[in-house]
């Protein structure tokens, strides 16, 4: 993991300080953008291992680099974290609707987007790991592939809504509390940031609809995944 390259793009140059030097302490190498549009160059030329996503941006907005980066060619799997300044959810479903993997809301401790990198990291490596196909009910959910059908039709997930529903379904018919399923699917546990979880969630029944499995809230606790079988 020591030395892999991370793009941080932020206009506010006493961000990208703050963060360029809680990273390279760590033996990140760090590049960084002012603007959407030079990031989008610097991520044609040389692809980082993570990019750190500022929302708000001159010339090109955080959201518009997401999208064009998970539609294009050069580097569609790029994992993507994005800083928003707004504690607003409609901002970060957006954001994870057009493929970003996680989001910090400013102001932050920058030893958390240090974690959440190499979390994001870990997870990347882990991802290549092959597995068995689950077969649930009317629901088929191939790790290796990383495809997921229900009733025979393709389900099309971001990376973490994949990861968060094989946790789910790995463990089917247990409560998993929000803390257990923000540490298995991003790697971290940090107080107050379990909410991430909530977005996802929201997202992941959207587009998971079965007449025999369901994503269910369990009240002050989490989410588990019910099958009716």
């Amino acid at each position: 993991m020591t030395g892999e390259t991370i793009l941080v793009v932020d206009d506010e140059l006493h961000i990208v300080e703050l963060v360029q030097m809680y990273l390279e302490q760590e033996g990140f190498r760090v590049t960084s953008a002012s603007d959407g549009a030079a990031a989008l160059r610097m991520i044609a030329q040389q692809p980082p291992a993570v990019l750190l996503l500022d929302l708000m941006l001159p010339q090109i907005d955080g959201w518009e680099v997401c999208r064009r980066v998970r539609s294009g060619t050069v580097a569609p799997d790029l994992p993507i974290i994005m800083l928003t300044a707004r504690d607003d959810d409609v901002d970060k479903i957006v954001g994870l609707e057009l493929g970003a993997d996680d989001y910090v809301t400013k102001p932050f401790n920058p030893r958390e987007i240090v974690a959440r990198v190499k979390a994001l990291l870990r997870r990347v490596a882990a991802s290549s790991r092959p597995e068995s196909a689950i077969h649930l009910a009317d629901l088929v959910l191939d790790p290796a592939r990383r495809e997921v059908t229900v009733a025979g039709q393709p389900v099309q997930l971001r990376p973490k809504e994949f990861e968060l529903l094989q946790a789910l379904v790995e463990h089917r018919g247990i409560a998993l509390s929000r803390e257990q399923l923000l540490e298995r699917v991003w790697g971290y546990d940090f107080y107050g940031e379990t909410r991430t979880v909530d977005v996802h969630i929201v997202q992941l029944r959207k587009k998971v609809t079965s007449l025999h499995i369901r994503i269910e809230t369990v009240l002050s606790v989490g989410y588990k995944l019910v099958v009716d079988e």
